[in-house]
């Protein structure tokens, strides 16, 4: 296979921290530039607005439940064709390309069809209202029509980086993302005689962006020339490997769920304070959404050095290379958000001039930033699960992050409530602390160092090394 082995890391000898730097800077820089998308949306809306920009921040946790649900389908993929080419069976790789293309796009053409009929209730839990409500349908129905494309360049971007190269894709990002950096200003503000669509020209430029990199991608998938292949004739359903497929993606797949869902209730108890809050906080997403960037692609490379180490039976090595990625990201992130913590408005004027939304994206960044690297931590440590085939763990913790503590913390710290307990004996008063939107913060940098104290004490117990040792072991005589 040309180029294939020249790809390839070996994380089982050698020094851990040049490796895990060779394997991880593609994943991070395809990662940082499809961000790229999503940060040049947000700086040419916000010169359209306040609500313009509370509007794109709406939608961006919908937007995101969606490209959860396209990895937890290709997660499947990767280990099955990663598996097939390891064993030198290319063919039965191929095979894989096609049903994981065929159910990823059927289910992407299933959500993109529910989804554009049900926007109109989607908004209203959202919290949209008046002008907000009007611009984010003007965005979401462009969003849903880009969604089967969007799937199709996660089956690509999976299907390669099962088969060993993680760098053709990062290529194909780096093109899609600049069509998207060129298109946005024309399209948003209009340029000569392109018309100035404000929001939906965004979600246009965004569209076309998708498109272009779908196609790419089946061409090259078609043409075969990076050592794994599309086939027409794969087309056709094989209901055992779409049940595998399944089967070993499902628990990403919630996971991702449980992550956009929450992002989608914490988007709407934003929104309960209005769109200078809604607009801060869409802003700073977009800046923390650099670190998570990072830090998934960081996780991903300690995956695959975990899951080398395993089948190596070196247990010990795989849980170094855990705490040296671990350890390499988070000292990456206390530097940015330092950065963050010292000079939050120019970061936030960056994106938009409203003084109003500058001073709230001001204590947004100055109450997330000394925490910033404990969200980047936890995403690796569950990369070290995930490795070690320990899904269901990762997905826990996920859980727990955010719908046992941050949405919890949220509705505590925020809110003004009262509510009394009475069991036996005196009655308990309980009630919310009514520090307003910036409990919500708060709620936010709580729920990354308390899950990332879980995500470690469970790692260090190192269950997940016998678990997968006896599953080797177990499997071994049948092979």
């Amino acid at each position: 296979m040309p180029g294939r082995n020249d790809s390839r890391i070996d994380m089982t000898t050698g020094a851990i921290t040049p490796k895990l730097v060779s394997l991880a800077w593609p994943l991070v820089a395809g990662n940082l530039l499809q961000t790229a998308y999503n940060l040049a949306d947000m700086f040419w809306v916000g010169r359209v607005g306040r609500n313009a920009v509370a509007a794109v921040t709406l939608m961006f946790p919908t937007a995101w439940l969606f490209v959860s649900l396209a990895m937890g389908l290709t997660a499947g993929a990767v280990a099955l064709v990663s598996q097939h080419v390891g064993a030198g069976d290319d063919r039965a790789a191929d095979a894989v390309v096609g049903q994981v293309t065929l159910l990823t796009v059927g289910v992407g053409l299933v959500l993109a069809t529910v989804g554009y009929i049900g926007r109109h209730p989607l908004l209203v839990f959202l919290g949209a209202e008046g002008v907000v409500y009007r611009l984010a349908l003007d965005y979401i129905e462009v969003l849903f029509v880009s969604i089967p494309f969007t799937f199709l360049f996660f089956v690509f971007r999976a299907v390669l980086r099962g088969a060993g190269d993680t760098r053709t894709a990062m290529w194909l990002v780096v093109l899609s993302a600049g069509l998207n950096v060129v298109l946005d200003p024309l399209f948003i503000l209009g340029v000569g005689t392109f018309p100035a669509w404000g929001v939906r020209g965004a979600a246009v430029a965004t569209l076309i962006s998708r498109i272009f990199a779908a196609a790419v991608g089946v061409v090259l998938l078609l043409r075969g020339d990076w050592g794994i292949r599309l086939r027409v004739e794969d087309l056709r359903p094989d209901v055992p490997v779409l049940k595998k497929l399944v089967s070993i993606g499902y628990p990403a797949t919630l996971d991702g769920a449980a992550r956009s869902f929450a992002a989608v209730a914490m988007a709407a108890l934003v929104a309960r304070f209005g769109p200078v809050a809604t607009a801060a906080y869409g802003v700073g997403l977009r800046l923390m959404s650099v670190s998570w960037t990072v830090s998934g692609a960081v996780g991903q490379a300690a995956a695959t050095g975990v899951g080398q180490n395993l089948g190596a039976e070196t247990p010990d090595r795989a849980a170094r290379v855990t705490w040296t990625a671990t350890a390499g990201t988070m000292g990456v992130l206390f530097l940015a958000g330092g950065i963050m913590f010292a000079f939050p408005a120019p970061l936030i004027r960056a994106f938009i001039a409203d003084p109003a939304v500058v001073a709230e994206g001001v204590d947004f960044l100055r109450i997330i930033g000394p925490f910033l690297a404990f969200f980047g931590g936890l995403m690796v440590v569950q990369g070290g699960f995930r490795g070690a085939g320990d899904t269901r763990v990762a997905m826990a913790l996920s859980v727990l992050s955010r719908w046992v503590l941050r949405i919890p913390a949220a509705g505590l710290f925020a809110y003004q409530w009262s509510w009394t307990l009475s069991l036996v004996g005196p009655s308990v008063a309980l009630g919310g602390l009514s520090w307003g939107v910036d409990g919500l913060w708060w709620a936010w940098s709580f729920s990354a160092v308390a899950s990332f104290v879980v995500g470690v004490l469970w790692f260090s117990l190192g269950r997940w090394q016998e678990g997968v040792i006896d599953d080797e072991k177990r499997s071994t005589p049948g092979d």
